[in-house]
Formats: structure tokens, C-alpha cells, sequence
């Protein structure tokens, strides 16, 4: 093999200049011709090289000239394809398109009963040249003499003793049986009489012999002699009574080539086949007019898998591109040039296909962009993420202000298919822009399909901004009115529980979902029970791990007996018995001066009994005097008696509070809770201790007077008499003195009549004495006002701004 390309290329450079390189040698049947492919030098495209020996094979020197003279006048689709040659004193080279034997499919048996139709009729019309237009005669048709080109359409060659009939010294009467293997395929008259006798019947007798013989042989595999002619094994039935005239023993009752074209072509006959009305119809697509146009791409489309792949990559697929991009084929003609286009190796398509793809993207067609979306999954694994982010993503999104709907939604829907080709940059930051509109579109499906999309894409957002942007989208959607759109967001949150962190689940999206619970649509409210569940479990799942207590531990001290704030454990099955237990086992056992807790408040003494249920709340801030204790009584300890140094220091700052031991809980329907955060550090809700119903003394001013060594220690008793103001004027009065205190207003002096004894029942004093009016109260404290309004804030509001 090595020393016949030194020769052969020897010889080129001994010749003329043959502008192509002679590759792999192609096993072919017995011929004069050997067979090569090869590649043109100039641009390294792919090709066929036919050489004669003249040294070698010098006999049959005539044949390769009369087919090299042929090849170079004859120009029909159906014929080899030449590009170029050589003839010398040595050897006669042919350069050809890339040429098969055809000889090689059917030994592989590789072809389809639908694929062998459409090359018989393609070879049928070209015999039907030759014998009519050309009036000549082949001579030498067989398999041997076919080729199928890169498209896979079946190429006549064989041209050695093409001749034609006109001419009396043609070729075919003197060299026609130097043809190799001649003898297997001639016709019965010729085997009988030689060739001469072709000019005693029609001319075109011997090639429709031949043609009978070469349709056993593509459906068999290969023919033998003569007694194999009119066996129909194999062939289609449709073509049985055509094909045993073709064949017929008697030259003047064959049927011509063009007769068995034209009986193929009838309704419902062996031709009338789709690949071969795509072959008539691919070739004028450009001119054809719309409605033709149309029944052509509807033909097309009802094509299925066994048609020729090359001939849809080589003859179709550029066709129809033309018509998509310039020629009005539209939507129809792209659906097709995919369905072509899936058969393609990366490289065809990336060559044929990719760079009209970025051109059509451009196009401001909507039928045209609808179309490219929907067979966008069809196409996306073979685009380059370079050509995805770059070309053809800047492209997609504008249709996302396009004014049609159904180009929104289609736009919408293809960043689920692209999202896998497109950089972090892009999907953080012009993507997120662009879905932060289309989730407040006018349209509900569009803004359902956006809460959707979000959902998918969660996995390929950023880590530092997903939850922000997850949250505000689904916590938006949740109010949107459209059934669907809430539905859609319950799904999104259910299926995206893993990308919130557990405060963000407990605090942000728990109380997003309950309302939910509630909605008037039940579909909603069932999803909204089970993205409850979801989001539950984990709480459980966290919370179970976490430890019982953020406190520190408690001393050795208070360690020695259950505080009353804590559960004992067997008290675990109810979450209220434990607090009401604790409160009444207490108080049996608590003896001593009432103290102060720890925040300040006062703390039930050893023999109060509370009058109303302890779960009520008591307001710090209001005084509320027991109708059972005497005013006299209570002011008569407070001034001849010294107060404890525990009780100075735990009370408030206002004395008259530490009058109140015994004051019964105002029924406040438990609005103290919201009160307790206007109590100042010592809990007594007073600023200056001031305050007090009856204006008593300061802290200070307490501290400075000595108190009456006769004052008691002892509480006071309950005598049920009535308030004595009288007296407790008269006793302020002695205390400042004459020369520090100042007269008492007119009226409220210590009148002639009995001091008041403090039993006066509920009456009120004696009948003919004047009511006594108190000393105006001084101005309440003005309590704190807490802001219990909850902090807007803009976490749902352009959650796709910024990014």
C-alpha cells in the first residue's frame, strides 16, 4: 500500500498538477477503476479520487476515456459529481464529491425497504435521461456502478460504455463485453446474438433489463445470472408486476425505465412514498408559495426514524434553515430542522446549527421566539455555556417586557432549561431583576410560574441572599388573591425548607404560613397544613437537640427548695395545675414581714389570703384601697411606727405604698402585662414618690423625723370603720410644728366637736358635720407608652432590587 502511494505520488509530480491529496483506498466491486478517498488541498474538504493505470490495464484504456469524456458533459443531480481531472500518458485521475459504494450498504444489508424506493427512483429518473433526453444507452447498470454520495443519495457512474445510439461506431458494440463481469448482468438477446444486437431493438431495452436486474440485487443482495430475473423474492408486492416487465426475455415487451417511473408515481404506488415527495419538494422550497409551503413542512414532519439521517444533514437541514431565517418558513420549519437536528453529532450541529440558533434569538419575530423557547430543552445540552450567558441569554430576556403574555410566560418558563448554562453573576443579578417583575405581572398564571421557577432555582442562588429573596417572593405570593399563585407559594416553601436557617423557619415563615390555615379556598388550606408539618418537624427535630436551660445554675442556697417559678416534674402533665399548685402550697408555709421580690413587686405576706385567682395580673401603678382597713389605723402605724430596714428598702420610694398590703387585685382583664414596662428599677412604678393618693411624705423627709417611742409594730386591725381624715390632717399638722408648718387651708382644721374614734361605721361621721374635702391628689405620673405596632418593614417590598 506504501509503495503504490509512492507511486501514484511519483507520478503526480512527474504530470500536471492535481490539486488533491490521495487518502485510504476504497474496496469496490471488479472494476477498471481504482477507487480512493481524498481531500482537496486547498481547503481540506473531503472527496473521491477514481485512477486508471494506463501501464497496468492498457486494454480496457478505451473505457476510462469514454468515461472520463461522459462524466465531463453529463450534468444531471442524479449523476457523480466531478470535480476535477488528470489525463496522461500514464494515468487518468477523477476527482468526485465523496462517493460509497452502494455495494457496501447492501452487503450490511444497512438499508430500509423506504430508503431503496427512494434511491431506485432517484437512479430510475436518471436512466430515463440518459435513454430519453440523452437518447443514449448506459450498457453497464448494476449495483457495481452506483455510489451514495455524503447526502446518501444514490449516484449513477459507470459511464465506460455509456454510448449514444446515433452513433454507429459507439463504443458499446466494440468494447462492450471488456466491462468486468459483464456476462452475469447482460440481457438474454445479447448473451445470444452479441452486442450488435441492440441496434435490432429499441436502445432502451438493455438498460431496463439492467435496471430489473439491479432491484433484485439491492433487495437481495446480490444477483447471480439470468435465471434469478422475474423472482420477485424480497421485493415489495406493490412493484412485482412493473418489475417483471422490466425484466421480461423479450427486448420489445419491456417496459422502458420512464414507464416504470411513471407507473411508481401513481397514487398509492411503490413512489408515491413521503421521502420521495420530500426529495421533489426540498430542492424549489424558497419559491414555493405559502399554502405549498406548508403542506410540504406538514409531510415533513410525519417523516419517522428510518429515513436516511445524511440526506436530512446535507440536503434537508441547510434548506430549511434558509427558510426559517429569510424564507417565511416559520415555527413549522424549525420544529422540523430539530427533529433533524437531535440526529446531529456536536460537531454537525455546532457547525450547521448553533450559529443560525444565536442569529434567530435576535429575531423579533414572536412566533419565531415561542418557537425557539419550546425547543429549547431540545437544543440546550449542546450549546456552550459560553454562548448560552453571553449571546443568547441577553436576547431571551427581553422577552420579559414583551407586551404579549405568551411570550412573558414562554421566557419565564425557559429559565428552568437555561439556568444550569448561565453564570453566578447573571442569575444573581439580572435574573433576580427581571423575576422581581414578572412576580407582580398583571397576568396571575405568570406570577404562579415565577413563584414556581423561584422554587427550582432556589438550589442555584446565591447563599448570601437566597432566604432574603426567597422569603419576600413566597411571603408576597402568599397574599396574592390568585388561588393557584398562594398554592404555588405553600409548594415553593415546602420545598425549600433546607435553604432557611432555623430562626429564619421558626420567626419568619411559620407565622408567613399560619393565616393560611384559615383561607377560604380548601386547596390552599390543605397545603398550608402539610408546609406546616414540614416546617414543624424541623423545629421539633432543632429544638430537641437544644439544652433545657440558657440560665446559669442556681446557687447552693436556692438549690435547697423548688423555686416556685419552676414545674416539678410530676407536675408535667398540665401546664396550668403547676402554676396554681405552687401558689397555694406556698402560702400555708410563708411566715414574716412581707418583702419585695426580686423585680421589684410585692410579695404576698404569710397571713394574706388572696382574693382573687392568682393568674390574674396585678397593675402596679393602681391603688386600690380595701374597703375593710381604717385610713386613722394605717396612718397611726406609719407615723409612730418605724418601719423595718427590709421593708425601707424593698418597697418603693413613696411610704404610702407600704400601706396597701392588704389591697385587693383590681380585675383588669390582665392589661398589667402590658404595663410592667413602666415600672421604674425598685418596681414601684412612681418617678418621684409623689404620687400617692394621699400626698404623704418623701423618703428623705421620713428619715429625718423621729418617730412617737409609743408607736406599735404590730399590724393594724381591720375594725371596718370608715376613713379618718380628720385625724390624720391633725397629725400632720402636729408633726411639722407651728413654726415650720404652714396653716391648714379654712375648713380643713381639727374642728371643736369629738375626734373621731375611727368607728364611725360606713356612715360617714357624725349627721350635722360638713363633709371634709381631701387635699387634691398631686399630678399622676403619666405612664410610659409602649409601641406594641410591629416594625414594618421591606423585607416582601423589591426583593429583587439590588441584587
Amino acid at each position: 500500500m506504501e509503495f503504490l502511494k509512492s507511486a501514484v505520488a511519483s507520478a503526480i509530480a512527474q504530470g500536471p498538477p492535481f490539486p488533491y491529496t490521495f487518502g485510504d483506498k476504497v474496496d469496490v466491486d471488479a472494476s477498471i477503476w481504482t477507487l480512493y478517498n481524498g481531500t482537496r488541498r486547498a481547503d481540506g474538504s473531503n472527496c473521491s479520487i477514481f485512477s486508471f493505470d494506463v501501464a497496468a490495464n492498457k486494454a480496457r484504456l478505451p473505457l476510462a476515456k469514454n468515461a472520463l469524456k461522459k462524466l465531463r458533459t453529463m450534468r444531471h443531480p442524479g449523476v457523480i459529481k466531478v470535480l476535477d481531472t488528470v489525463e496522461t500518458d500514464s494515468y487518468i485521475y477523477i476527482a468526485t464529491e465523496r462517493l460509497v459504494p452502494l455495494r457496501w450498504h447492501v452487503k450490511r444489508k444497512s438499508l430500509s425497504p423506504e430508503t431503496i424506493k427512494w434511491g431506485l427512483y432517484s437512479v430510475a429518473r436518471t436512466v430515463k435521461f440518459i435513454n430519453d433526453e440523452g437518447t443514449s444507452i448506459h450498457g453497464s447498470l448494476r449495483v457495481a456502478s452506483i455510489y451514495t454520495s455524503e447526502s446518501g443519495e444514490w449516484k449513477l457512474g459507470g459511464f465506460e460504455i455509456l454510448s449514444n445510439v446515433k452513433d454507429d461506431e459507439a463504443i458499446i458494440y466494440t468494447y462492450g463485453s471488456l466491462v468486468p463481469e459483464s456476462a452475469r448482468y447482460t440481457p438474454p438477446e445479447l448473451a445470444r446474438s452479441g452486442w450488435d444486437a441492440i441496434k435490432r431493438g429499441p436502445h432502451s431495452a438493455v438498460d431496463a433489463y439492467n435496471f430489473g436486474t439491479t432491484i433484485f440485487e439491492v433487495f437481495n443482495g446480490d444477483f447471480t445470472g439470468a435465471d434469478q430475473a422475474g423472482q420477485t423474492k424480497g421485493i415489495p408486492p406493490t412493484m412485482h408486476a412493473a418489475y417483471k416487465r422490466l425484466v421480461n426475455p423479450n427486448p420489445k415487451a419491456r417496459i422502458t425505465v420512464g414507464v416504470f417511473l411513471e407507473q411508481g408515481l401513481r397514487s398509492g404506488a411503490f413512489f408515491d412514498s413521503p421521502l420521495i415527495k420530500l426529495t421533489e419538494g426540498i430542492d424549489n422550497l424558497g419559491v414555493k408559495s405559502e399554502t405549498e409551503r406548508e403542506e410540504f413542512l406538514d409531510d415533513l414532519s410525519q417523516l419517522t426514524d428510518d429515513f436516511p439521517e445524511d440526506f436530512f444533514k446535507i440536503k434537508v437541514l441547510p434548506e430549511l434553515l434558509k427558510s426559517v431565517e429569510f424564507g417565511g418558513g416559520g415555527p413549522k420549519a424549525f420544529s422540523v430542522v430539530m427533529k433533524i437536528s437531535t440526529k446531529l453529532t456536536s460537531e454537525d450541529f455546532d457547525a450547521r446549527v448553533q450559529p443560525v440558533v444565536v442569529r434567530l434569538f435576535g429575531n423579533p419575530d414572536r412566533a419565531i421566539r415561542v418557537c425557539l423557547l419550546d425547543n429549547l430543552p431540545l437544543m440546550i445540552d449542546r450549546l456552550p455555556q459560553k454562548v448560552v450567558n453571553d449571546k443568547i441569554f441577553p436576547q431571551i430576556v427581553s422577552g420579559f417586557s414583551d407586551v404579549a403574555p405568551v411570550v412573558r410566560e414562554q421566557t419565564l418558563k425557559s429559565i428552568l432549561v437555561i439556568i444550569g448554562k448561565l453564570s453566578d453573576r447573571t442569575i444573581n443579578g439580572e435574573l433576580l431583576r427581571h423575576l422581581a417583575k414578572t412576580a407582580n405581572d398583571e397576568q396571575p398564571g405568570i406570577r404562579t410560574n415565577t413563584t414556581i421557577c423561584l422554587g427550582k432555582i432556589a438550589k442555584n442562588l446565591g447563599s448570601s441572599s437566597r432566604s432574603k429573596v426567597l422569603i419576600a417572593a413566597f411571603t408576597r405570593s402568599l397574599r396574592d388573591p390568585f388561588v393557584h399563585a398562594r398554592n404555588a407559594a405553600l409548594l415553593a416553601l415546602a420545598a425549600t425548607c433546607e435553604y432557611f436557617s432555623d430562626d429564619e423557619c421558626a420567626s419568619r415563615i411559620l407565622p408567613t404560613i399560619c393565616p393560611s390555615l384559615i383561607d377560604k379556598e380548601k386547596l390552599v388550606r390543605d397545603q398550608a397544613s402539610k408546609a406546616l408539618d414540614v416546617y414543624l418537624q424541623r423545629i421539633r427535630k432543632v429544638a430537641a437537640g437544644m439544652p433545657e436551660t440558657a440560665q446559669p445554675l442556681p446557687h447552693a442556697t436556692e438549690a435547697a427548695g423548688p423555686r416556685m417559678s419552676t414545674p416539678a416534674p410530676s407536675d408535667a402533665a398540665s401546664w396550668a395545675g403547676w402554676a396554681i399548685s405552687s401558689f397555694t402550697n406556698k402560702l400555708s408555709a410563708a411566715s414574716g414581714q412581707m418583702q419585695s421580690s426580686a423585680d421589684g413587686t410585692p410579695a404576698p405576706s404569710a397571713g394574706q389570703r388572696p382574693t382573687s385567682p392568682p393568674s390574674r395580673g396585678l397593675d402596679p401603678n393602681r391603688r386600690v384601697v380595701s374597703s375593710t382597713s381604717s385610713a386613722s389605723a394605717l396612718h397611726r402605724q406609719a407615723v409612730k411606727s418605724p418601719s423595718p430596714a427590709p421593708l425601707s428598702r424593698n418597697l418603693s420610694k413613696s411610704p404610702a405604698d407600704a400601706y396597701f398590703q392588704d389591697a385587693e387585685p383590681a380585675d383588669d382583664d390582665g392589661d398589667a402585662w402590658g404595663d410592667m414596662g413602666d415600672m421604674n428599677e425598685d418596681g414601684s412604678g412612681n418617678d418621684n414618690g409623689a404620687d400617692s393618693f394621699f400626698d404623704a411624705p418623701s423618703e428623705p423627709s421620713r428619715k429625718k423625723e423621729k418617730p412617737p417611742a409609743s408607736s406599735s409594730s404590730l399590724p393594724f386591725d381591720d375594725d371596718g370603720s370608715e376613713p379618718d381624715f380628720a385625724g390624720w390632717l391633725t397629725a400632720q399638722a402636729h408633726r411639722k410644728g407651728p413654726a415650720g408648718g404652714k396653716a391648714l387651708p379654712k375648713g380643713l382644721g381639727k374642728p371643736p366637736a369629738k375626734a373621731t374614734n375611727g368607728k364611725g361605721g360606713g356612715g360617714g361621721g357624725s349627721a350635722g358635720r360638713k363633709p371634709l374635702t381631701a387635699r387634691p391628689a398631686a399630678k399622676p405620673v403619666v405612664a410610659k407608652k409602649v409601641d406594641t405596632k410591629p416594625k414594618e418593614t421591606d423585607d416582601d417590598d423589591g426583593w429583587g432590587d439590588g441584587w
